[in-house]
């Protein structure tokens, strides 16, 4: 009996570009922040950023991670700031490409605010996991405009309000057109 010898080629994530991500609700208006704080209380939405940023790095300004006010757990925590901040459970880098340069060989890393940070990294974002909530809030932070055309949308869902959410929202996932 004659057998074939099969060649298998292992893929390491070294080997694979890591994925840019940003995750961000905002309202009708792209407002996402009022006085560093979310103008609404969804913890549906909450519960879709635990789920889609778990075990992986999570990069955040100085700002957004003191409106968090903690390590979010079972993430590896990393805040830009040019201050000299110091947090316990956090790495503080000084630029979103030192940022990007830490994890290492990961598959996605999540940009999770703010608004400086997205306008940064928007155009070199690979998929974006957006929150669109239905109100319209006072505020002083907003999401950037960005080009539909250069993006697909890979996942939706609608979300109703009920007793814990107070709007309607919808989350739509996008992945950027390569091309």
């Amino acid at each position: 009996m004659h057998h074939e010898r099969v060649s298998v080629t292992k893929i390491e994530l070294k080997d694979m570009p890591m994925i840019i991500s940003l995750i961000a609700a905002m309202d009708k208006n792209r407002l996402i922040g009022a006085e560093n704080a979310l103008p609404w209380h969804l913890p549906a939405d909450f519960k879709h950023f635990k789920e889609v940023t778990m075990a992986k790095p999570i990069v955040m300004g100085r700002k957004t991670y003191e409106s968090i006010g903690r390590p979010l757990p079972g993430r590896q925590n990393i805040v830009i700031s040019r201050s000299g901040f110091a947090a316990e459970g956090v790495t503080v880098v000084d630029s979103i490409d030192s940022a990007l340069d830490l994890p290492g060989d990961v598959e996605e890393v999540m940009i999770i605010g703010g608004c400086s940070f997205y306008e940064q990294i928007i155009d070199r974002a690979d998929r974006m996991y957006l929150t669109f909530v239905d109100a319209e809030c006072e505020g002083d932070a907003w999401f950037p405009e960005f080009d539909q055309s250069q993006w697909r949308v890979i996942q939706q869902q609608s979300v109703k309000a009920d007793d814990k959410n107070n709007y309607d929202f919808e989350i739509v996932t996008y992945e950027r057109l390569k091309g």
